[in-house]
């Protein structure tokens, strides 16, 4: 029998992920694996991808970044998300989901898993209607274990599984009603699923058997948030803490069968709920790792969507909040492209690392003291290697060449730390209209 990370861990073994995660995180392999035990940190790492430089989720690491991609009904271009791909694990993705919802799906999926060294991940929902070439209405439990499967043996490192989503939870969420009803797009189908067929949710009721497909290939489940809020409104509801408390039911037995546990939160929360929103996961899913959308903070910024999420990204990561799914400006708007990926991205990394240095995680704070340095230098060229988008700022500076060197047309001669260094170097400085 395979035996999962989290399965080495009870056993007190150290497994080679674990080393490498324990290095990238600067903390003692012993303390990862401890967590790992417990089920605060989880490390994706399905026993196929061998391409995988594996990453740790979870307590005192790191706040990770995932990017979503692939190809719709209504634009189907494999080299475009290629591209994404590309610019992506450029950007330090620690983490790729393939979302692609139309036609044959997997020839792209097995593509990424062979050459990404991000973990990647997977909502086998989307794939099963092209998949198993049914009508949704005709899909039965089995036929979603099937492409459950399909998936693990593919490679794929976690998987969304809307298990928490059951009986109670919807009529929860009839009896007190919403402004935006149900936006997950798994959810949602999985809702419209229930209600055709009178059944309860394939995922929940066949909850071991989805476990065991996923332990045997070591498959992190990400227990999907089928009731996450569309909308500032309806956050922090009934519909929602109805399955949040499912899904905490759903982690100790996932824990039980040897599976890794991420939990996915919301979506569109007000600034003054989202502590609290971590906080509940927290306590609700016994220390699971949260994974969470944004959250986007108003509802009002279409176009600007990376910009409201990344405010809420970085609170929520503060507030101990493990893993932020990117947004882009393309939000609610149509399928990004390799430009709107680029600037999610960048913003959500922001996010991530301004969490990172708030919650103290170990060598946060390096990078920003090397590169002030930098710039108290005018060493331009280590600012540019330092910044989380190394392009945008080299345009910027070379766009608007200064006439006085080392400093830009921002200040000129009069820059701050120019005069500073100046005078500690003992030189006289002369801000007329002569060169000094």
């Amino acid at each position: 029998m395979t035996v999962t990370q989290l399965d080495a861990a009870r056993a007190g073994t150290i497994t080679e992920a674990m080393e490498i995660v324990a290095e990238k995180e600067h903390i003692d392999a012993e303390t990862l694996r401890k967590r790992i035990a417990k089920g605060t940190v989880a490390i994706p790492c399905n026993i196929h991808h061998t391409a995988l430089s594996p990453e740790g989720v979870g307590e005192g690491l790191r706040t990770k970044v995932n990017v979503n991609l692939g190809v719709s009904g209504d634009l189907v271009n494999i080299d475009m998300e290629r591209e994404k791909v590309r610019v992506s694990l450029e950007l330090g993705a620690e983490s790729i989901m393939d979302l692609s919802n139309h036609g044959k799906t997997r020839p792209f999926r097995q593509e990424l898993i062979a050459t990404s060294s991000a973990m990647i991940g997977t909502v086998p929902m989307y794939d099963a209607i092209g998949y198993l070439e049914k009508a949704l209405i005709s899909i039965t439990a089995d036929d979603f274990l099937d492409v459950i499967r399909a998936h693990a043996e593919d490679g794929v490192d976690f998987m969304t599984i809307h298990a928490g989503i059951n009986r109670r939870t919807i009529d929860a969420f009839k009896r007190t009603g919403r402004l935006t009803n149900i936006v997950s797009r798994g959810g949602s189908l999985i809702f419209a699923w229930m209600e055709a067929t009178g059944n309860e949710n394939p995922f929940y009721e066949h909850f071991d058997e989805v476990l065991d497909i996923l332990h045997e290939h070591d498959v992190t489940i990400s227990i999907g948030d089928a009731m996450r809020p569309g909308s500032t409104h309806d956050a922090t509801d009934a519909s929602q803490i109805s399955e949040l408390i499912e899904m905490g039911i759903l982690t100790k037995r996932a824990w039980e069968k040897g599976v890794q546990v991420m939990i996915e939160g919301p979506g569109h929360v007000a600034i003054n709920e989202i502590a609290a929103n971590v906080e509940l996961e927290k306590r609700l899913c016994h220390g699971a790792p949260f994974y969470i959308l944004g959250p986007l903070v108003t509802d009002i910024a279409p176009g600007y969507d990376h910009i409201t999420a990344a405010i809420g990204g970085a609170i929520a990561g503060t507030a101990g909040a493990d893993f932020l799914c990117y947004v882009t400006p393309a939000e609610h708007l149509r399928l990004p492209d390799v430009n709107d990926v680029r600037e999610g991205l960048v913003a959500t990394k922001l996010a991530a690392h301004a969490a990172d240095i708030a919650k103290g995680v170990p060598g946060a704070r390096r990078r920003d003291d090397l590169m002030s340095d930098a710039r108290r230098r005018f060493d331009w060229e280590t600012m540019f290697s330092l910044a989380l988008d190394p392009v945008k700022p080299r345009e910027y500076f070379e766009s608007a060449p200064p006439s006085n060197e080392g400093t830009c047309t921002m200040c000129g001669k009069m820059c701050a730390m120019r005069t500073v260094n100046n005078i500690m170097d003992g030189l006289t400085i002369d801000l007329g209209d002569e060169n000094d």
